[in-house]
């Protein structure tokens, strides 16, 4: 199993912090939730984290004061992107001098800060994957739209990648055709036809070709899963 990436997200607004949370965990992200500053230092002296994504205005120890404990205290170099509805120049230059890496002007959109996410991970050479999910030596990129297996990319249509991703994001379900048609083709079903069967069938051909490991099973009289 892929290691997945390690976020801190510290906000005590719990609306803000529960759609960074829930926007990061779609995109495969790990994440720990903090209210206020304190539980934020907590956190990050009794775990490893990858990023920390802080507010300022926090109960406790506010959230400067957190960076400065970080950097000092505890003499760590987590990356750590700043949200505030302060944007003048002088706050975010004392900010970078205690040693944040970025900052994001709230309101935010939150594809801004997945971007400035994606930056610091290449900046700080973390290989760990950021949208990646893997079965047996199967790996689906969500960004690239790639899949490979073994190393080694498919030639996949688009319905073929859109079924290989729904499996992938879920591995115990069992799909009917008519779920299958309707996620890949984003589409109504119309009926019984043998369009998801024949994609079935490719799919598998196309996988044989890199692993003879089976990567998808027919439940009869129900659909398809992935193979445990």
């Amino acid at each position: 199993m892929l290691d997945q990436l390690t976020i801190l997200i510290i906000e005590d607004d719990e609306h803000i912090n529960r759609i960074i949370f829930n926007a990061l965990r779609q995109k495969n992200f790990e994440c720990t939730q903090a209210f206020s500053g304190s539980e934020g230092k907590m956190h990050v002296t009794l775990h490893d984290y990858d990023l920390v994504i802080l507010d300022l205005m926090l109960p406790g120890l506010s959230g400067e004061a957190f960076i400065r404990e970080l950097r000092t205290e505890i003499g760590s170099d987590i990356p750590v992107i700043v949200l505030s509805a302060k944007d003048q120049l002088d706050n975010k230059l004392q900010l970078f001098t205690l040693g944040a890496d970025d900052y994001v002007t709230k309101p935010f959109e939150i594809e801004e800060l997945l971007a400035r996410i994606h930056v610091h991970v290449k900046r700080k050479g973390i290989n760990k994957p950021v949208n990646q999910h893997q079965h047996k030596n199967l790996i689906l990129d969500e960004d690239t739209k790639i899949v490979s297996v073994k190393g080694i990319g498919m030639n996949l249509t688009k319905q073929e990648y859109n079924i290989v991703e729904v499996l992938v994001k879920n591995k115990t379900r069992v799909f009917t055709k008519q779920d299958l048609y309707e996620l890949a083709w984003d589409d109504h079903y119309i009926g019984e036809d043998k369009t998801i069967t024949v994609h079935i069938s490719n799919i598998r051909t196309k996988l044989k070709q890199y692993d003879e490991e089976p990567y998808i099973d027919t439940v009869w009289g129900i659909g398809f899963r992935l193979s445990p």
